[in-house]
């Protein structure tokens, strides 16, 4: 099958002189962004070959930890959503939706 069609997503990251972000950006034209700031990033890469996820996560140095919470509980309940998805598993999602719960609930993060 031939590809029809490439695109890009581009991030760009700005580094201390210790090499710790101090800023990001991200630009997807397909989706319309373009130089959007972030703060924290999280992504995988599955390698067929070897079995495994490779990763790479990313966060500002000056990103607040409440907030930090947020993207971590907001991150577990979408890959929750992604994993159900991609498998039709109802019992494991209902499992992963229930630690999220309790993720949240230890973290205070449930608003009343």
């Amino acid at each position: 099958m031939a590809i029809e069609k490439k695109t890009q997503i581009t991030i760009d990251v700005n580094l201390d002189e210790n090499n710790i972000p101090e800023k990001m950006q991200w630009t997807a034209p397909d989706g319309g962004i373009s130089k959007m700031d972030t703060k924290a990033m999280l992504l995988s890469f599955w390698d067929d070959e070897q079995q495994e996820t490779l990763k790479m996560d990313l966060w500002v140095k000056d990103m607040p930890m409440d907030q930090m919470q947020l993207f971590f509980h907001q991150t577990l309940m979408s890959l929750s959503d992604t994993y159900f998805r991609a498998t039709q598993d109802e019992k494991m999602t209902a499992t992963m939706r229930d630690f999220c719960d309790y993720f949240a609930e230890k973290l205070e993060l449930k608003k009343n």
